[in-house]
């Protein structure tokens, strides 16, 4: 089942393992994906002398893994084949089960995961084509391995189907506790954490409240942020970088075809591979952290993270990217997940042969109605401006399809449910003021981007959407803070120029050091 240079890459991944271990699955003999199961644990077991593998009759398919020497079995259990993007989480399950692994959470992190309250068990609901999927079931997994009184199942709704409509799933992922919604869409680990922080409590836990000091502070881990921080461990400077996660927003983008060199690529693994070029350099990187304020100081500015940690540093470089913008009506927030969508490709399979809308006419948005119209019956964009945004040659495939209607100058008002799930749009015809409603059970929302700024509200100059103020050497109008990629006003939010934007606010930062403009110890 595995080709031969996946099973090359599994040797080597699996040569750190010390303990020995065995992959059991329990599934029924007339399961149709009884031999597909079979195969991917034995492929597996093929690649390391420390695992095994057995099947065991059961009543469904259900996956675990069992640790030979103490006979202990993970908290973690995939009832689910894990192919697709999810085979990544069992092979990281693996290893995290055995203590190794690169999202080990640091100290921190841990006292934060040992310190929730309770014992509880998660459900998180998957489909195998999701690619924001991956990254909740493996911190859900290691949330679970740290934890003992925490248990993780991760359910293919797509096997488990009365399960996931007895609880109404309509996005994946989406976490349940107690058959209780507790999380929908994309996440990291730091934010899953503060989630269950907030839902299951927390014993009091020791921070470290001493100040750490550096040369040079990324805020970001996206292609901008990495760009900045390499180039300025490049000048021999004590670099840290304080990011949700590396990677950024690049995770959440399937297929890359414009990064000049590199002809196809994934958002996966392009993050992967601004993780290695971070850590082959003497860069402290501080993942699954958010800074919550920025202070002025003598000797530059501190900075204040959620976590209660403290970071200094002459020099600045914010590169926190951009988010997915929301509409900010009645309903919206409410029905997340139960028919409000961001992601047409992890989503859209949920509303197959069923109406839907996609809001905004840009790229993105007439994207996703292309994607949308091969799997539901009828597509309707709302346009808030007189003409769509996007490319001409996405309008024309778009107005090629037959199940695709497109409504300009209309502004969406309210999304209406019945308390269950989406039955309605609401929107206003912006000549007319005519309102009226259309029947459908999901809206994709897709209105483009905002930049993540708040941290730095009042202390930079900004633009009237929060894009922070640069001149052309990335500089901002407070001394010894720079901004590089989608969250300043830089033109045109490509990867590419992210990087570059980078590598210039690196290079001015030095430049302000060696110049004497900083305030420097």
């Amino acid at each position: 089942m595995l080709d031969k240079s996946i099973i090359e890459q599994l040797n080597s991944v699996f040569a750190i393992l010390e303990g020995d271990y065995t992959l059991v699955a329990e599934v029924a003999a007339n399961h149709p994906s009884h031999q597909e199961l079979t195969d991917i644990i034995s492929d597996i077991a093929s690649c390391s002398t420390h695992i095994g593998y057995e099947v065991l009759a059961g009543e469904s398919l259900k996956l675990y893994i069992r640790n030979n020497k103490n006979n202990e079995v993970s908290p973690f259990l995939f009832k689910a084949v894990p192919t697709g993007h999810e085979f990544s989480s069992l092979v990281i399950a693996l290893l995290n089960f055995d203590g190794k692994g690169k999202n080990i959470p640091d100290e921190l992190l841990q006292q934060k995961i040992k310190s929730l309250k309770g014992e509880h068990l998660i459900q998180s609901f998957i489909s195998l084509s999701c690619t924001n999927c991956p990254e909740v079931v493996q911190a859900l997994n290691i949330i679970s391995i740290l934890n003992p009184n925490i248990k993780h199942e991760i359910i293919d709704g797509a096997i488990y189907t009365s399960e996931a409509d007895a609880l109404g799933v309509q996005a994946v992922p989406s976490a349940f506790c107690n058959d209780k919604l507790i999380h929908v869409g994309k996440s990291s680990l730091g934010a899953l954490i503060e989630k269950l922080e907030s839902l299951f409590g927390t014993e009091e836990l020791t921070v470290d409240i001493t100040e750490k000091e550096f040369d040079v502070i990324v805020v970001g881990g996206g292609p901008a942020g990495a760009s900045a921080a390499i180039y300025s461990a490049r000048k021999g400077l004590n670099v840290a970088i304080i990011a949700d996660r590396i990677g950024g927003q690049v995770k959440e983008t399937v297929g890359i075809e414009n990064l000049i060199s590199t002809i196809y690529t994934t958002g996966n693994e392009l993050a992967d591979n601004l993780h290695k070029h971070i850590t082959s350099y003497p860069i402290s990187v501080f993942e699954n952290r958010k800074v919550i304020s920025a202070t002025p100081t003598p000797k530059g500015h501190t900075l204040e993270l959620q976590s209660k940690e403290r970071f200094s540093a002459p020099a600045i470089i914010v590169a926190t990217g951009a988010g997915w913008r929301k509409l900010n009506v009645p309903g919206e927030q409410e029905y997340i997940g139960r028919g409000v969508a961001f992601c047409p490709h992890c989503d859209g399979p949920f509303y197959k042969d069923k109406e839907v809308a996609v809001v905004g006419g840009g790229n993105s948005g007439i994207e996703a109605a292309i994607d949308l119209a091969g799997i539901c019956k009828k597509v309707t964009v709302i346009e808030f401006m007189d003409t769509l945004k996007a490319d001409k040659v996405l309008q024309e495939q778009a107005i090629s399809r037959s199940n695709i209607e497109i409504i300009t100058h209309h502004q969406v008002m309210e999304v209406v449910g019945n308390k269950e799930k989406v039955t309605s749009l609401q929107i206003k015809d912006r000549a007319t003021n005519e309102i009226k409603s259309i029947d459908l059970s999901a809206v994709f929302v897709q209105i483009g981007l905002t930049a993540n700024s708040l941290p730095f509200k009042g202390l930079v100059e900004m633009s009237a959407i929060g894009e922070i103020a640069i001149d052309e050497k990335c500089r901002t109008s407070a001394k010894g803070i720079y901004a590089a990629g989608d969250v300043s006003t830089v033109p045109y939010k490509q990867i590419i120029i992210a990087m570059g934007e980078g590598a210039k606010a690196g290079l001015s930062a030095f430049e302000d050091r060696i110049n004497g403009t900083l305030a420097v110890n």
